[in-house]
């Protein structure tokens, strides 16, 4: 169904090719979870599929693709669009119109579906996808993980013998992103639909995969999950736990490592619960960190997103020296709070107070001087020609010397002379946070900063924000990634139809809420290890208010 021959592609202006002498072969029916570093030719190798690359983005291409008895580059786009079905890394780029009934029936439309077979497909995925409630909204009054959802739909209502996705779980919860590829799963083994997935949080999607293609500098390689990852940088924490522990065989899931667990004697349960050398209980090894004064607080806020109750409510506070994350269902209220907590958005009952300043009737721009906000689509703040010349802009207006350290300290480097919008999703999001951290901030606002960056490239996002929360700022981030509030969070906030229904440390929480613990958390939940070199250290020191 899918093969590739020899495929290299440079993307015009560039000097480094995105695909390097690519050859793959995969069968109809396939399930295959692709793999790889932030920028390494991921999403360049999805756009091949359907004749995107080169047709759309230009460049340089050579070598061959098939899909089944298709051939992309000389069918374009256009006429591969009802056989292979593409949702982008940001869905927002591919809507068209304004509500999301009439979203999911323009692509249907414009193939010329029967009025009737359309609302048939209609009812159908607005069932599977369960977002029979959002059918009649503006799409501009959704959230992120809502968007995701309906650009998944309005693909599947054209049918596609080829299902591709790009990230398509990066902005869902855990429990969203669960149900969205159950229902693709169940799509490719009852209707024989072939899906290949691009996704960095690869324990979501691992299980479900019956190939895993990994691809480094542009070379992909394909190959079963064990032989793939088994020792892959960018493996599920669970294998690469396995890995370090030699278990055999190594675990993909969290009830495959489970079962490792329970016969390995390095972690016998005795007396009811994990023991140090000296009997203590891991959970009662606490140490206490003092935080600063108050940086961020919220009292009793309620806010209305369009015609909806957002928050309702809702008492917090972030001090100095703190990286809180705000956890919760798509839709639960997470990116008004920030808003609110920025000035953009007005409350309609409640007080907001940054750096001692109340924000209500306050100047956004004057309160923002010391504050620094990261949406969730980071274009929505690149403007400029080259990434240093974005960081430049904001050191320039907070009157600030040279161009300050942002830029190293993000790996941006080599990408300075670039331009912004050229780059990938992960790139384009260093790029918004380093021209956020060109400001100095004392408070960090973050929604969904892991957006587009791997395994690797997110532990050196925890350690950003640990080093940053040393030299005295304050840090609230929305997530839904469970693995970076484990490395990063002192404390998690959990957000329930604009409602805090949990606010505690960050092992507590998850403790408390299964469904937002992340893999350590679920093998070993009460000892308080939440990241794989906790248990390989066999100790973790928390910080707790």
């Amino acid at each position: 169904m899918i093969q590739l021959e020899r495929v290299t592609y440079r993307y015009p202006d560039q000097t480094t090719p995105a695909l390097r002498d690519a050859s793959l072969s995969l069968p109809p029916g396939s399930f295959t979870l692709v793999v790889g570093a932030s920028g390494g030719g991921k999403s360049t190798l999805l756009r091949t599929l359907n004749g995107l690359v080169p047709h759309f983005y230009g460049g340089v291409f050579r070598g061959r693709v098939r899909m089944g008895d298709a051939d992309p580059v000389a069918l374009t786009p256009r006429r591969m669009g009802r056989h292979v079905g593409l949702v982008f890394q940001d869905p927002e780029a591919q809507f068209v119109v304004s509500t999301v009934e009439d979203e999911l029936a323009f692509g249907m439309e414009n193939f010329g579906v029967p009025l009737p077979v359309m609302r048939q497909r209609i009812e159908t995925v607005l069932g599977r996808l369960g977002i029979g409630h959002l059918r009649g909204r503006r799409i501009e009054t959704l959230s992120g993980g809502e968007k995701q959802r309906v650009a998944i739909a309005a693909v599947l209502t054209l049918q596609p013998s080829v299902l591709v996705l790009d990230e398509p779980t990066s902005q869902l919860d855990p429990q969203g992103a669960a149900d969205v590829l159950a229902a693709i799963d169940e799509l490719h083994r009852a209707a024989g639909l072939t899906v290949m997935l691009a996704e960095h949080r690869v324990e979501r999607v691992v299980e479900r995969a019956t190939h895993v293609l990994t691809i480094e500098e542009g070379h992909p390689t394909v190959g079963d999950a064990r032989a793939q990852l088994a020792h892959h940088p960018l493996a599920p924490p669970v294998t690469r736990l396995g890995a370090a522990l030699g278990w055999t065989p190594v675990p993909l899931t969290v009830a495959g490592a489970e079962r490792l667990k329970i016969d390995d004697e390095r972690f016998q349960i005795r007396g009811g619960g994990r023991k140090t050398e000296d009997g203590t209980p891991r959970s009662s090894v606490i140490t206490h960190q003092s935080f600063g004064p108050p940086v961020l607080t919220l009292a009793g806020v309620h806010a209305r997103y369009g015609e909806r109750a957002a928050l309702r409510g809702v008492d917090l506070a972030v001090r100095q020296g703190e990286v809180v994350a705000l956890m919760g269902r798509n839709g639960a209220g997470k990116t008004t709070l920030l808003k609110v907590a920025m000035g953009l958005l007005a409350t309609t009952a409640g007080r907001v107070s940054r750096l001692g300043q109340a924000v209500r009737g306050g100047e956004t721009a004057t309160l923002a001087r010391r504050v620094g906000y990261v949406p969730q689509n980071p274009s929505a703040l690149l403007f400029a020609d080259t990434v240093r010349d974005e960081v430049l802009f904001t050191r320039r207006i907070h009157r600030l010397p040279g161009l300050g350290e942002s830029l190293m300290i993000l790996g941006l480097e080599g990408l300075a002379d670039a331009y912004p919008r050229d780059l990938s999703v992960g790139q384009r999001q260093r790029v918004a946070l380093a021209a956020v951290l060109a400001a100095e901030p004392a408070l960090l606002l973050l929604d969904e900063p892991t957006r587009g960056l791997d395994t690797l490239q997110k532990a050196d996002l925890a350690a950003l924000l640990r080093r940053l929360t040393r030299e005295g700022a304050a840090i609230l981030l929305t997530t839904h990634d469970v693995e970076l509030a484990a490395m990063a969070a002192d404390r998690i906030i959990v957000l329930d139809e604009g409602r805090v229904v949990h606010d505690g440390p960050t092992a507590a929480v998850m403790r408390a809420a299964p469904a937002f613990a992340n893999q350590i958390a679920h093998l070993w939940p009460d000892s308080g290890w939440l990241t794989v070199d906790d248990v390989l250290a066999g100790h973790r020191a928390y910080r707790v208010a």
